[in-house]
């Protein structure tokens, strides 16, 4: 197992300013008011997926028909406005759905927010997405398409959430990166944002064993960075975008 004297100095090194221009952070970032940056957040963390110069341009696409407004857009969002916009699995029809639910969040004088915080406090089976996807679900076609369904994963089949628990680090840790704007539940509790790739870094740093890239997976990899780190294990999530880097070749 990777050390924790290597595994801080990977987090050390790559926890900077530098790491933001080339991540799905960037969009977010670009704001100051607290509802822009959790709506902005979760946007860019839904397209998050395939190569980042590729979802960055089309986040770029999709934040100028916003005009760059989060909150403007998403209380007053009308399915046309977004045209033929789409990106791979995402379609209009899902883009739009998703929207039109988080307009019917923020119009209740609610957000976000409010709803993870949900989440946090009423998990179910200790899952504190799933209170949030059925939330999604409840509120989407009964035949909504593929996309709708990569984007917001149903967390009652086990996936491991990357997205999500990627969204909730940028919004609850604070530091040179991450946002902090949310306080209703400590870095601690924290989950690591688990993809093929990451998976493959944990077993190779000796860090997961279980063959699947589940949420049991997330739940293994999380304890062990913990022992680490108790108060932040999360913050390892730079070392192993750093481990990737300085072995990309292994």
């Amino acid at each position: 197992m990777i050390t924790k004297s290597e595994i801080d100095k990977l987090a050390e090194e790559y926890e900077t300013i530098d790491f933001i221009k080339d991540d799905p952070i960037s969009i977010p970032k670009r704001f100051s008011e607290k509802k822009d940056i959790e709506i902005a957040g979760f946007i860019a963390s839904l397209v998050a997926y395939g190569r980042r110069e590729v979802f960055l341009k089309k986040l770029d696409n999709l934040f100028e028909i916003a005009q760059n407004e989060p909150l403007n857009f998403i209380l007053n969002f009308e399915p046309k406005v977004l045209g033929d916009f789409n990106y791979r699995f995402g379609k209009p029809d899902d883009f739009s759905q998703i929207f039109l639910i988080m307009r019917h969040l923020y119009s209740k004088n609610s957000s976000l927010e409010e709803l993870f915080k949900y989440g946090y406090e009423k998990p179910v089976q200790s899952n504190m997405f799933i209170p949030i996807t059925d939330y999604f679900y409840s509120r989407a076609k009964d035949n909504n398409a593929m996309g709708f369904k990569f984007m917001i994963p149903d967390a009652r089949k086990g996936s491991a959430m990357k997205r999500m628990c990627m969204y909730l680090r940028w919004m609850v840790r604070k530091g040179p990166v991450d946002f902090g704007v949310w306080e209703f539940m400590k870095p601690s509790e924290l989950l690591i944002p688990l993809d093929t790739h990451v998976a493959r870094l944990s077993r190779e740093m000796g860090l997961l064993n279980r063959n699947a890239n589940d949420f049991k997976s997330v739940l293994e990899i999380t304890e062990n960075l913990r022992k680490f780190d108790p108060e932040d294990p999360i913050k390892y999530d730079f070392a192993m975008f750093g481990y990737g880097v300085n072995n990309k070749f292994s």
